[in-house]
């Protein structure tokens, strides 16, 4: 229900969500399990069959009080993986990372002519103050 894909971060949630802690019955006095102790906890209920039995009471209780007729029954138990860890993410591509320091003197030049054209080329109330001074 709460589609929380990892043990770690079933972890996180109980450690940050005070109220889910307690929906899922934990005090605020007790401390939270750790992935060892929840990893332990889902291979022994793999082993038990305490799940069909709990599956089998409701089936029989939903039946008694008419939910569902036992005429044509039909349980999906497909089949499908789950996952402890996160999906392999695509590599990015390494960029060429960029020349500390300063610039050559030719390319300096050049950033400092575009600034000067950009500066001409604005109205004198797009301009700073010190550059309306200056005129």
């Amino acid at each position: 229900m709460e589609r929380i894909p990892t043990i770690k971060d079933l972890i996180k949630r109980l450690t940050k969500d005070f109220m889910f802690r307690l929906d899922c019955g934990i005090l605020f006095s007790d401390r939270i399990p750790s992935e060892a102790s929840f990893s332990h906890l889902t291979s022994k209920l793999s082993d038990s069959t305490a799940f069909e039995t709990v599956q089998d009471s409701l089936l029989l209780q939903a039946i008694q009080e008419g939910l569902v007729c036992d005429e044509a029954l039909a349980i999906d138990e497909t089949h499908f993986e789950s996952r402890d860890s996160s999906t392999p993410q695509e590599k990015k591509p390494n960029h060429k990372p960029k020349k500390r320091g300063r610039k050559p003197k030719a390319e300096q030049e050049a950033f400092q002519l575009e600034v000067q054209e950009k500066e001409n080329q604005k109205s004198i109330y797009e301009k700073t103050i010190e550059a309306q001074l200056g005129h």
